[in-house]
């Protein structure tokens, strides 16, 4: 089951990031920190009801931001639609003891009608360029490739920005 997140649960919630986190890293992955997905952006997630989580049998397993902020770091990206009816999707994870069992698929899925009972006309989203699962992912789902933003807090590498028109 997919639903909003609540504040008691951050704490879950880190735990979930923190074993992708470690998994990406046993993989030479380094797409998150131990400062990045953090409780603070979490919490923020929570207070504009953006953060969603996924439980199997009672325990959250996933969870994914869907917002309709852009980042600074999106503007110059040459998106396919205005910047005007469109969501960004931000820390999909799925705990790596559940990853290949078509949760992540759930959660984008979600995110996809969500932005289509919503009016939306995209969904938008950015990925590790040294993550070539993600990539896969993403772009199998149909999504096109458009340009790269950095963050340089997180690593020296670019993000790969993506967008699907719904």
């Amino acid at each position: 089951m997919i639903r909003p997140a609540k504040l008691s649960e951050i704490e879950d919630i880190l735990l979930v990031t923190d074993a992708c986190r470690k998994h990406m890293e046993s993989k030479n992955i380094y797409q998150w920190t131990t400062s990045y997905p953090s409780k603070s952006k979490f919490m923020i997630d929570v207070e504009r009801n953006e953060l969603y989580v996924l439980e199997h049998e009672n325990q959250i397993i996933g969870v994914i931001v869907i917002s309709t902020l852009m980042d600074e770091e999106y503007k110059h990206i040459s998106w396919l639609t205005p910047n005007l009816k469109n969501i960004y999707i931000h820390r999909l994870a799925v705990h790596p003891s559940f990853q290949g069992k078509g949760f992540a698929q759930q959660l984008m899925t979600f995110a996809e009608d969500y932005a289509i009972k919503n009016n939306f006309v995209s969904v938008r989203l950015d990925t590790f360029s040294q993550n070539k699962r993600n990539q896969k992912f993403y772009e199998t789902r149909g999504y096109q490739k458009l340009g790269d933003v950095y963050f340089p807090q997180q690593s020296k590498h670019p993000f790969h920005c993506y967008e699907l028109i719904v």
